[in-house]
């Protein structure tokens, strides 16, 4: 994986293989990080990377100037992992070992940007369920929006606070926000 822009633009970070994740692809990255950059200065937000695997998307919002960054993830290898990058790289990133789900329901830190990329197996209750979990518990500040990578084969425009998705080969972008009168 590769660092798309900002400070550490085109560095190369590999991860162990007996990690098991599948990180996002550069050119969807790419993609969605267009689409921030004409929404908010990153380096005013705060960041919440879900399912972080490799701490890729992590390593992409530090890299062009997010200061806070928490990314949770349940497997211990890919914790110590992005702990390690994140020092060797000298950045904002809190690696928190997690289950997801009882993370969103027991902690209360807001952030401008929620970013999950859960296995794309799970099933679309799976994926329903950390909007729910989002919106319920608050999680989001005034203007944020969660974003959940799947794919193309799983639809989440039935989901709470669904407002859009961008499709990027066989991955899908499905964006969440805040009603307007909050």
């Amino acid at each position: 994986m590769r660092i798309v822009s900002g400070t550490h633009k085109g560095r190369i970070i590999t991860a162990p293989k007996s990690l098991p994740v599948r990180p996002t692809k550069d050119f969807a990255k790419e993609a969605l990080f267009n689409i921030l950059n004409n929404a908010y200065y990153f380096s005013e937000l705060s960041v919440l990377d879900l399912f972080s695997g490799t701490g890729n998307i992590s390593y992409e919002f530090a890299s062009r100037g997010s200061h806070t960054i928490r990314a949770v993830d349940a497997h211990y290898g890919c914790v110590k992992f992005i702990s390690e990058t994140a020092k060797n790289f000298d950045y904002p990133i809190t690696a928190i070992k997690s289950d997801v789900y009882t993370y969103l329901s027991k902690h209360s830190e807001k952030a401008d940007i929620i970013f999950a990329d859960p296995p794309y197996d799970f099933d679309e209750a799976k994926f329903a369920k950390i909007a729910e979990l989002v919106f319920e518990n608050g999680l989001l500040n005034p203007g944020g929006v969660l974003i959940i990578e799947h794919s193309k084969h799983s639809n989440l425009e039935n989901a709470v606070r669904f407002t859009r998705s961008r499709k990027y080969g066989g991955s899908v972008f499905s964006f969440f926000e805040n009603d307007l009168e909050e």
